[in-house]
């Protein structure tokens, strides 16, 4: 049989010299990192470039809020009918008309030498002049707040308390209103979270008759 001619195929094509298994392969060049510096040829070592630092240069550092730890006590003081708490008020500065008061569980600072059994008692009298003896321990909470320009850490001890005589009569210095209201309304009139809370959870405002 008779060989065919080239012109048979017309769609055979010869490989190029680089092709197949044969062919030179071309190597790649690795992309070099936008932060890394150009290699030293000499040395072989490769200069990194540190990252620039954020921020205006020159730009004035924020002042430095100093810390400050302040612990106080106070808590609920319950009546000798076991109906009512004891709650003070404030005016809320934020509210334009003034009318507007928060309401809050009594407390202060605890004094040099004080346990905080003692600057609780002593604390209730002086904001509500009502005397009573403590029952138990409510819990502590603590929080941040600024004021003054300072960082504060304030931590609160917290009491349950048996009213044992007194006047009711607000401190003036520091106190707006006082006042004994029902039992299962206090937690709803509390104008702060974290005593809601701690109320709430320890069943404060729930006494048995």
């Amino acid at each position: 049989m008779a060989k065919a001619s080239p012109e048979h195929y017309p769609y055979v094509m010869n490989p190029a010299p680089s092709a197949g298994s044969e062919g030179i392969k071309k190597k790649r060049r690795r992309k070099r990192p936008a932060h890394r510096a150009p290699q030293n040829q000499s040395s072989g070592e490769v200069a990194v470039q540190a990252p620039a630092k954020k921020g205006k240069p020159g730009a004035p550092r924020p002042p430095y809020a100093k810390r400050v730890d302040e612990v106080s006590a106070g808590g609920l003081v319950i009546d000798g009918s076991k109906t009512k708490g004891l709650l003070i008020g404030r005016r809320d500065h934020k509210d334009s008309t003034g009318s507007r008061i928060l309401w809050s569980l009594p407390k202060g600072h605890i004094e040099d030498g004080e346990t905080p059994e003692q600057a609780a008692i002593r604390e209730v009298a002086e904001e509500t002049g009502i005397r009573s003896e403590i029952e138990r321990s409510l819990g502590v909470i603590d929080f941040w707040f600024m004021a003054g320009g300072k960082r504060i850490h304030k931590t609160v001890h917290h009491f349950q308390f048996r009213e044992t005589g007194g006047i009711l009569a607000r401190q003036e210095s520091e106190v707006d209103e006082v006042g004994w209201f029902p039992l299962n309304e206090i937690i709803g009139l509390l104008a702060y979270p974290d005593e809601k809370k701690l109320i709430a959870r320890t069943k404060a405002t729930e006494v048995s008759q």
